[in-house]
């Protein structure tokens, strides 16, 4: 609130500021990529309780600008696309049922963020029968789920280790499909659910299976901050967004709206951001130095130093590039060794040094 106003008292809080988070740098960088460039696959955060895992997903989200959407549709279909839109927003009813095309209004809402509970049921998140109305009116109609409310935005998973992996395999094939198919009861949908997935998790009460991990696009680690000044601060600026959020909100104002031209910047630069065979080659070779099982780490690299190429401003992936985003994008894939001794990022940042070097 920049006018110095004093907001209603029923205003909503505002979330906390990204740009006000203090380190965990390969978290906001993950973050930040996968919303430059969706088709990354998300991001698997791993990290001690209480590192702002939470706090930078709903903080990302609240920063972004809103986005258009048909009234009334459950997916919160995009009203601009021809293509990629739910039933009801493709087609409407004519007298004698035919149908035909349609041009569909617009609203403005926030980008969602919807949280996945743990103990949540395949039917809650993907959809199901809508009981209620096969009771009443005796017809066969479905209720969305989570993923239809996540359409366009985020799902945020905490604890997402101790989800049960038939959920989490549902999950990651609909993230990467970007449509929900829901056949039960006698009901055969299928709807847009194109979201940024991000799982986050406790390592000390154990990992994904390397299936499924290998399926996220980044892996961030964060670990507590050790530096007193750091955490100084950290409890500082959480004092003053507790005491007065809209101040707090209002002095960073500056910082997220720096951040928001940068990322809608990046957004526009993406298609003409090129690739050079030298470094593709370069991926290539180093997914081969590191033993990793399919094609995911090249894919992903790739596009992960793309859309960090567009975030810092150029239009060609550099070396640079690759380097920064190595660990991201390459340490969940690696083989697992017990007998191995030596950290997965170490072992990455060798190879990195023999083959980009």
């Amino acid at each position: 609130m920049s006018n110095g106003a004093v907001p209603p008292s029923s205003a909503p809080v505002p979330p906390y500021p990204f740009a006000a988070i203090v380190g965990q740098a390969e978290l906001k960088l993950a973050l930040l990529l996968c919303v430059v460039n969706p088709t990354i696959g998300g991001v698997m955060v791993m990290g001690h309780r209480g590192t702002a895992k939470s706090t930078a997903v709903r903080a990302l989200a609240a920063m972004l600008p809103p986005i258009k959407a048909v009234p009334g549709c459950p997916y919160s279909c995009s009203p601009d696309r021809t293509a990629g839109l739910c039933e009801r927003c493709t087609t409407h009813n004519e007298p004698g049922g035919k149908k035909a095309a349609r041009h569909p209004s617009a609203v403005t809402i926030a980008v969602p963020v919807v949280d996945l509970p743990l103990g949540a049921t395949e039917d809650r998140v993907c959809g199901t029968l809508d009981i209620e109305r096969a009771l009443t009116q005796g017809v066969q109609a479905f209720a969305p789920g989570l993923l239809a409310r996540a359409n366009r935005g985020f799902l945020y998973i905490d604890e997402v280790n101790l989800l049960e992996d038939h959920l989490v395999d549902v999950l990651l094939d609909v993230a990467a499909s970007g449509t929900n198919v829901v056949e039960r009861e006698g009901i055969s949908i299928r709807h847009p659910a194109r979201f940024v997935l991000v799982g986050s998790g406790n390592p000390e009460e154990g990992d994904l299976r390397p299936q499924l991990l290998d399926r996220f696009g980044l892996h961030a680690r964060i670990t507590t901050i050790t530096s007193v000044d750091d955490r100084v601060e950290i409890v500082k600026r959480r004092r003053a967004y507790d005491t007065d959020p809209f101040t707090f909100v209002d002095e960073w104002a500056k910082e997220t709206s720096k951040l928001q031209r940068k990322i809608k910047s990046a957004q526009k630069r993406l298609p003409e951001v090129t690739l050079p065979d030298p470094t593709l080659y370069k991926i290539a070779e180093l997914c081969v130095k590191l033993e990793i099982d399919g094609h995911r780490g090249e894919l992903t690299l790739s596009r992960a130093a793309s859309s960090l190429a567009a975030f810092e401003g150029h239009n060609e992936v550099r070396m640079e590039d690759v380097r920064r985003i190595a660990n991201l994008a390459l340490r969940h894939r690696l083989r697992k060794d017990p007998l191995e001794t030596q950290d997965d990022a170490v072992r990455i940042e060798r190879a990195v040094e023999e083959v980009l070097t």
